[in-house]
């Protein structure tokens, strides 16, 4: 899902969201966490060295929302940073497992959604978006 809005005040804009992602929110957002707000290079290096199996996914959609951005709406992949990241709560797939006796065990799958957003960002103030501050 892309959203491209031309007015002159709000920036461009790639939105990528994918649904029902067979893992834990937690785990997700334990790797999000990590690269919200971050430039867009910056991020690919945090994602490929990572050693979670949750930061495979959220690869695959950076690298997503950036060739949307390039091919989509011409902006350069240079210029990109994570201006919006997030992990929302999906279904929950539940099945029954026998035990003794009759009896039932109730096991859940969780699933998750990600939305990331990748902004271009300008000279003066892209780094205003950012929890940690840069000092050079």
């Amino acid at each position: 899902m892309i959203k491209n809005e031309n007015s002159e005040k709000s920036d461009k804009e790639a939105k990528v969201l994918a649904k029902h992602i067979r893992m834990s929110v937690f785990k997700a957002r334990r790797v999000i966490d990590q690269i919200r707000g971050r430039s867009y290079e910056e991020t690919l290096m945090i994602l490929e060295l990572m050693p979670y199996r949750a930061s495979y996914p959220i690869l695959k959609l950076v690298y997503s929302a950036a060739a949307n951005a390039s091919n989509n709406m011409g902006l350069n992949e240079a210029d990109l940073f994570i201006s919006k990241a997030e992990v929302n709560g999906g279904a929950i797939m539940k099945k029954l497992r026998p035990r003794a006796r009759g009896r039932s065990y109730l096991i859940k799958k969780t699933t998750c959604h990600i939305k990331i957003v990748l902004k271009e960002k300008n000279i003066y103030g892209w780094k205003k978006n950012r929890k940690i501050w840069d000092k050079k």
